[in-house]
């Protein structure tokens, strides 16, 4: 992700609404990794974080000329994203919703013996590493969605709980409140069952034939260990120290963030190449 400062963003905000194509690309290059990552922790799947971060930057792009400036442009795309994802209804578990209930109940009583090798060939580690990260992001989904946002502004991008509250319409107060609930809630499932990052006996090496046979991972589509990482300082977009929240020890270092998948970089630069740039301020 390309970093900027706010004043320079805002200053590519004015010459892409004035025509300045190269200004626009620079703005979505800015901002589609943040994008990609948000949906990803908040849907759960790279397919489904593809779809919405598409549209997403599509909404950013054609409401361009609706941005006033009274919030930083960081924000005002934060908080288009929030509430498209808060509200979308594609992806696979909203049709399937999850609780920790129902996920701790797998992992104590799902069937992992006596299962053949579907591995494909693939080396075990590999697998148990895919599964390591799908799994603790599939983990979010347990929580509810307003829920999960909170987790992933506070504890994946460190967003300043005065900025959090604003792209969420809440005060820094309740949000900080919330963030240190969810984050234990989160911490003690982990620490209760996990036992890559806390205490318990689930470890993922010995669930990687009984992923493939129920279809959590693919052998032949790898999206986490195939993706390009990138460090987690990169997508902080407030400098703001974040407040001592709580003392809790745990750092949530399954929320590793990642580029956009080219797929969707290719698609966004279709849409730009085929567009022209006064639809921009007209809508």
């Amino acid at each position: 992700m390309n970093k900027k400062t706010n004043e320079e963003l805002q200053a590519l905000v004015g010459q892409a609404t004035a025509g300045d194509k190269r200004a626009l690309e620079t703005l979505v290059a800015c901002t589609q990794d943040s994008v990609f990552n948000l949906s990803l922790r908040m849907l759960g799947t790279f397919a489904d974080a593809e779809d919405a971060t598409q549209d997403i930057l599509l909404k950013m792009i054609t409401h361009l000329s609706s941005f006033r400036g009274d919030s930083s442009f960081t924000t005002w795309v934060f908080s288009i994203a929030a509430n498209h994802l808060k509200n979308y209804k594609k992806h696979m578990f909203a049709r399937y919703p999850l609780t920790f209930e129902y996920y701790g109940n797998d992992i104590e009583n799902g069937e992992v013996q006596n299962i053949p090798d579907l591995t494909q060939n693939v080396e075990k580690e590999i697998l148990a590493e895919e599964l390591k990260m799908s799994c603790t992001n599939v983990m979010l989904q347990c929580l509810d969605v307003e829920s999960r946002c909170i987790f992933i502004l506070g504890t994946m991008f460190k967003i300043d709980s005065r900025i959090a509250g604003e792209i969420l319409q809440m005060t820094p107060e309740a949000y900080r409140q919330r963030l240190c609930r969810i984050r234990k809630k989160v911490a003690d499932f982990l620490g209760q069952y996990c036992g890559e990052y806390g205490s318990g006996r689930c470890k993922c090496k010995d669930r990687v034939n009984y992923a493939i046979q129920n279809h959590r991972i693919d052998p032949l589509r790898q999206d986490y260990m195939t993706a390009a990482e990138i460090p987690i300082q990169t997508i902080i977009d407030v400098k703001n120290a974040m407040e001592d929240i709580d003392d809790l020890s745990q750092d949530f270092s399954f929320c590793k963030p990642y580029q956009a998948p080219e797929r969707t970089r290719h698609l966004i630069q279709e849409f730009l190449d085929s567009t022209q740039l006064s639809i921009i301020q007209q809508l």
